[in-house]
């Protein structure tokens, strides 16, 4: 008996399958042998069951009376009892679900079709494959039944979405994966990541923010992170996640030229901007490094060596493996299969998402509430992280509440829709300019009941706005891995521009 032997359509069943009549007809993959064959192993010998306990439920079964027995056989091993024919007859024999098969006899039955424990694991993963196979037979009738439904209220796109999130939860959800690791395997993957910061230059483990202090703290960006930026409106949000996706782009340019030549960068760098175009932050990355403001860009007030040098940057620049998805709404389905494409194609090694709050949940679930579906997002953030192992950074809004403050420096409780922000993310940053508070501060004379105090007050407000000026803070309130603290960053409004702070000279 082939444990990897299912029961197949006929010549004329396959000959019917360009309509739904003959999809219909087939008879769904099955493998009754099998699970007659496995259930046997186990009743006579219950260490099979430890084969096969870690990927194989009784909702796999394709008989669903072989399934029930299975579970009976769970619970008794499962709670340290012997489970035998004997000891299974007495849980079945004020219950009728034997009765499709013959009664308590098929239990004899079974134990007589067992063929060794050595092949339980097999005819486990030759049930569980049949399985897979009938969810993906299911998956399509619901793509083929709701592109012909009128009703459904779903666009095109949306069930191309659905349809692939379904794959993806079979995909995951299959019971197959995981397992534990040995430790001897895990230390040896700990003393590579240890080795590799011991033999590189700096303190830069991961891929770099090029943010000097910020790696100092961090090690730089590492696989299957989430992290979360997070600031209130014109803090500078955007223009610090796009400084750190091009330069983790850069660098991996740079470590591509470093090889021989025409080798291709290894990965590359995945922006999805919800809230502007793709125009609109080419242009930043561009008004950055040509040190030309976007403001004049836009209006045309450039002359000709400015424009010219606009174009020299355009041009290497072009060369970055940086791409950018400004989808509006994106659903989290919808992103993961366009970050697995292009790790497929390209490679994939770093995801920003700006912001969050402006995407939607994978098509096909309905939270109840907005703080859930937060959750179920940045739970997918999580995963897709984990799945891709590449970190990702996901910019967030912070609640008003930190405008109610004396000290509008954020805290982990500003999180807007915070449910499981804060717990899913490996690292909470936030982004804080205090000249952009300081601003709104100058004394009017009128507040004043003489010129002095008016004067005195203007001078302290002065003062304070010297200190602020062009500074930034990233607050770093949370790190799984590594210390927190506040990073102090250079900010030059005109072009947007993030940069390493120098606290020791002048200027």
């Amino acid at each position: 008996m082939d444990p990897v032997n299912t029961i197949n359509p006929s010549p004329d069943e396959s000959r019917a399958s360009g309509s739904l009549i003959g999809i219909s007809q087939r008879t769904p993959p099955a493998n009754l042998q099998a699970e007659q064959a496995l259930l046997g192993a186990i009743l006579t010998n219950n260490r099979a069951y430890d084969r096969v306990s870690d990927f194989l439920t009784g909702a796999h079964f394709a008989n669903e009376v072989n399934g029930v027995i299975y579970d009976a056989i769970s619970r008794r091993i499962e709670a340290g009892l012997l489970a035998d024919p004997v000891t299974l007859r007495a849980e079945f024999e004020n219950s009728d679900v034997l009765g499709a098969v013959g009664g308590a006899g098929y239990l004899v039955k079974l134990a007589g079709a067992m063929v060794g424990i050595i092949n339980a694991a097999d005819y486990g993963r030759a049930i569980h494959d049949a399985w897979v196979r009938r969810q993906l037979i299911d998956i399509g009738e619901d793509v083929v039944n709701t592109a012909f439904g009128s009703s459904t209220g779903m666009t095109g796109v949306d069930q191309i979405a659905a349809g692939e999130e379904a794959l993806f939860r079979l995909a995951t959800e299959k019971g197959q994966d995981g397992g534990f690791l040995a430790f001897d395997k895990a230390l040896a993957e700990a003393l590579d990541v240890a080795e590799q910061a011991f033999t590189r230059a700096g303190d830069v483990v991961g891929l770099t923010t090029g943010l000097r202090d910020l790696d100092k703290k961090t090690g730089g960006l590492h696989p299957s992170d989430l992290l979360i930026l997070a600031g209130r409106p014109a803090m500078g949000k955007t223009a610090l996640a796009t400084k750190i996706a091009f330069s983790a782009a850069r660098a991996l340019m740079r470590e591509a030229q470093e090889g021989p030549p025409g080798t291709q960068p290894k990965g590359s760098v995945a922006i999805f901007s919800l809230e502007m175009s793709a125009e609109q932050l080419a242009t930043r990355i561009l008004s950055e490094q040509a040190s030309v403001s976007g403001e004049r860009i836009r209006r045309g007030e450039i002359g000709q060596k400015e424009f010219d040098r606009f174009v020299q940057v355009s041009r290497e620049l072009s060369q970055l493996p940086l791409h950018i998805d400004d989808t509006p709404a994106i659903s989290l389905s919808a992103m993961r299969t366009r970050c697995r494409r292009l790790a497929r194609t390209k490679g994939l090694s770093l995801v920003v998402v700006d912001y969050l709050q402006l995407m939607r949940p994978s098509v096909g679930t309905r939270p109840e509430n907005r703080v859930l579906e937060i959750s179920m997002i940045t739970q997918g953030l999580k995963a897709l992280a984990k799945e891709l192992s590449v970190p990702v950074i996901a910019l967030s809004q912070l609640s008003r509440q930190v405008e109610s403050r004396e000290d509008k420096r954020p805290m982990l409780s500003d999180l807007r829709e915070s449910g499981s922000i804060e717990q899913d993310a490996d690292a909470v940053m936030f982004v804080y300019r205090d000249q952009y508070y300081l601003q709104q501060r100058q004394p009017k004379e009128t507040s004043f009941d003489s010129q002095d105090k008016y004067q005195t007050a203007l001078e302290e407000w002065q003062r304070k706005m010297d200190l602020a000026h062009n500074r930034a803070e990233l607050i770093l309130e949370k790190q799984r891995h590594g210390p927190t603290g506040t990073v102090h960053l250079f900010f030059e409004g005109e072009f947007t521009r993030f940069a390493d702070l120098d606290m020791v000279h002048d200027g």
